[in-house]
C-alpha cells in the first residue's frame, strides 16, 4: 500500500498579506496532490474554535472529506490539528492524544489500512516537546513500526531535538519550510517506523504557497 501524505501549518488561513483566505489554502492543498493532509492551526483559538476553512467549502471544492476529530460542530479538528483524506480512502480509529505542556497542545491519530498516522503540533520549548514526543510514543506503543508522524515539530535544529523518538523512528525533514518569506528552518517534519519506507519527499514552494501561510507544506510518498 502506498500513500502520499502532506503536512501543512495553515496559520488559520491567514496569509503573508494578512488576509484570511480559505480558498487559497485549498488551492495550495490541491497543488500537493496528496491522499492525506495533516493540518496544523486549522481552527481559531478563541470561543468554540471554529474551523479556519468552512467545511462546506472543502466538500464543494475538493475531493477531500474532514476526518471526524472535532469535539463540536464548528471545529475542523482538535487543538488545531485536523486531517483531510481523499473520499475514496477508508479510515478507522480516529483518536485524540493529550499532550503535556505549558500551552494547550494535542495530537490526533487514525489508521489507514496497515498504517497508523499521527498529526501533531509540538510546543515551543524543547523540554516540553520531549515530554510530548514521549507521550505520542506511549500512545502508538507496539504500532510504532507501522506508524508515521507528521506535523509542525517546532524544532529549529536539523540534527538534534527528537531524541525521544530516535530509537523507534527515522526522522525526516523534507526541507526548509519556515518562514515562507525567506525559509531558514525545517520546522515541519516526519517520523516513521521501521516497516514504513519513505520513497520520496519534498517541500511545495509554489508562488501561491509562498503567500497563503507562513509555512510551506511538506509531503512524502510512503509505503510498507
Amino acid at each position: 500500500m502506498r500513500l502520499k501524505i502532506a503536512s501543512y501549518n495553515i496559520r488559520k488561513a491567514i496569509g503573508r498579506d494578512r488576509r484570511r483566505d480559505p480558498a487559497r489554502i485549498l488551492h495550495v492543498i490541491a497543488e500537493i496532490g496528496a491522499d492525506l493532509v495533516l493540518l496544523q492551526e486549522a481552527d481559531r483559538r478563541l470561543g468554540a474554535r471554529p474551523g479556519a476553512i468552512p467545511r462546506a467549502l472543502i466538500e464543494r471544492e475538493t475531493d477531500f472529506r474532514v476526518v471526524p476529530l472535532a469535539r463540536n460542530d464548528v471545529s475542523l479538528g482538535w487543538h488545531g490539528n485536523a486531517m483531510l483524506v481523499r473520499r475514496d480512502i477508508e479510515i478507522t480509529a480516529p483518536k485524540h492524544i493529550d499532550l503535556p505542556g505549558l500551552e494547550p497542545r494535542g495530537a490526533v491519530s487514525i489508521e489507514i489500512g496497515p498504517f497508523s498516522i499521527v498529526g501533531t503540533h509540538l510546543g515551543l520549548l524543547r523540554k516540553w516537546r520531549h515530554l510530548q514526543m514521549n507521550e505520542i510514543l506511549r500512545h502508538v506503543g507496539a504500532q510504532a513500526r507501522r506508524t508515521i508522524i507528521g506535523g509542525d515539530f517546532n524544532e529549529w535544529s536539523d540534527i538534534r531535538g527528537c531524541e525521544p523518538w530516535e530509537d523507534d523512528f527515522t526522522i525526516v525533514y523534507p526541507g526548509r519550510s519556515f518562514p515562507t518569506i525567506r525559509p531558514i528552518a525545517s520546522l515541519d517534519g516526519l517520523a516513521h517506523g521501521a516497516e514504513v519506507s519513505v520513497v520520496d519527499h519534498g517541500v511545495l514552494r509554489s508562488g501561491l504557497a509562498g503567500v497563503a501561510s507562513d509555512h510551506f507544506p511538506i509531503w512524502a510518498d510512503i509505503h510498507l
